[in-house]
């Protein structure tokens, strides 16, 4: 599937963030939070550096836009990441109340928007983000084995 011009530009920077998780020798995962069509939130992994198994890519690039906007609500704001969200991930997507989610790879042992679990499309809560994945999935995905075949 083709996507329009700025889907891309903004993947592409969160593939820029995954990198900065690289060189920091985290797992090579980034997000951005965009809100009319500018960067507004933005993060990568780095649950060894800080410690914390929160500080999730997602989880820091949604905080990140909230101080941004001064609210926890953000419906007008779509998210960019390099993986499949995991179960908190989606979780904050869906409290969030983003209206977009983009992703890369696709996260078959915890991912939680179409591999393992599907939480976003249950119908069961008052909000349903649009989800599209793929864009720059070789991309992501190279990034990741290269990084874990360097681990082992």
């Amino acid at each position: 599937m083709l996507f329009p011009e700025h889907v891309y530009k903004f993947m592409y920077a969160a593939l820029q963030e995954a990198e900065a998780a690289l060189e920091k020798e985290e797992v090579p995962i980034g997000a951005v939070v965009v809100h009319n069509n500018r960067i507004i939130g933005k993060g990568y992994n780095l649950t060894e550096t800080l410690k914390d198994p929160t500080a999730h890519a997602e989880m820091l690039a949604i905080t990140s836009a909230a101080n941004h906007l001064q609210s926890k609500i953000l419906d007008e704001c779509d998210l960019y990441v390099t993986l499949e969200p995991c179960v908190m991930c989606t979780g904050a997507i869906l409290l969030a109340r983003i209206k977009n989610l983009y992703f890369g790879a696709f996260e078959p042992k915890f991912g939680a928007c179409g591999s393992l679990y599907s939480i976003a499309d249950d119908n069961k809560y008052n909000h349903k983000p649009n989800i599209y994945s793929g864009i720059y999935l070789e991309e992501s995905s190279e990034m990741l084995k290269k990084f874990f075949a360097e681990k082992r």
